[in-house]
């Protein structure tokens, strides 16, 4: 695999680019969101998603597309932090750059995700792109990919040091702050979170459906969100993310990046030359 300063593609120069795309066609597009964590910045599950990205791409010498951290929150707006963009705005924002992708190139596309609502944005764009194009993008979403009995770690159990471990792949640990009080925004009570939600008859109907997919509803208050952990020294925050890195890790290895890839080649092989010729849809 050719050594490359960095995958992040807004970090290359655009012969950089081009050169890449004259012996690969891989990208990683990590879609985040900016909303209320708890203790933990309002970035977390951005920051998740582009770690995710970024060891998968040097798994498969693919790059990365990064920056992409304003899409639908759900029922977190009642934080202030919490920035929220509608499903459709969404949708119709992640369709211009995948379009945009595949005209540059990159016919193997992969978008990741670690927020449990993205699947209501992601999945529309990628049976949407391929009915327009003909060309099958991948999504691979963490909360679903990770409930799976080869990993050594429960997912949730293990979520908050995997977020913790994100910002330490991308050198970014010093912005999980320490010794964050409790407040409106923070609990580190999880009886607390749980007395909160049960105060929401819309939890009565969340499981007829995927996340925020079954009746619409808000948090009464932010830390009903997400427990966190109460991280005191930089020893206990580097503890938490050594756990974390670890999980992804294994979580990419028991993902087996280079089949995934390959995989998709075979998808978009056997669309072009046996489902297209078959129905007479070629273009």
């Amino acid at each position: 695999m050719m050594e490359m300063r960095t995958r992040f593609l807004s970090k290359l120069t655009n012969g950089e680019v081009e050169e890449y795309l004259s012996r690969n066609d891989i990208i990683f597009v990590p879609v985040g969101v900016t909303e209320t964590h708890g203790a933990l910045p309002l970035d977390t599950e951005t920051v998740v998603a582009e770690a995710l990205a970024l060891r998968m791409a040097e798994e498969t010498d693919g790059l990365v597309l990064h920056n992409l951290p304003y899409f639908f929150a759900g029922g977190t707006v009642s934080a202030k932090g919490t920035v929220q963009i509608s499903i459709r705005d969404g949708i119709d924002y992640l369709y211009q750059i995948a379009k945009s992708l595949l005209r540059q190139g990159f016919r193997r596309q992969i978008y990741v995700t670690c927020h449990a609502p993205a699947y209501l944005t992601v999945s529309p764009v990628i049976r949407d792109f391929f009915e327009e194009t003909k060309c099958p993008i991948l999504y691979i979403d963490m909360v679903k990919a990770a409930d799976r009995k080869d990993l050594s770690f429960n997912f949730m159990e293990a979520f908050n040091d995997i977020c913790i471990g994100a910002y330490k792949i991308l050198g970014r640990l010093e912005d999980v702050p320490l010794n964050v009080p409790e407040s409106h925004s923070v609990t580190y009570d999880i009886q607390s979170m749980l007395q909160g939600m049960k105060k929401n008859p819309a939890n009565k109907l969340g499981k007829y459906a995927l996340a925020s997919g079954a009746v619409g509803s808000y948090f009464d208050e932010p830390s009903d969100h997400m427990v966190t952990p109460l991280l005191k020294t930089a020893e206990e925050r580097e503890q938490h993310a050594d756990i974390g890195v670890k999980a992804l890790e294994e979580f990419i290895k028991v993902l087996d990046m280079p089949s995934i890839v390959k995989t998709l080649r075979e998808v978009d092989d056997y669309t072009q030359k046996d489902s297209l010729v078959k129905y007479g849809w070629l273009r």
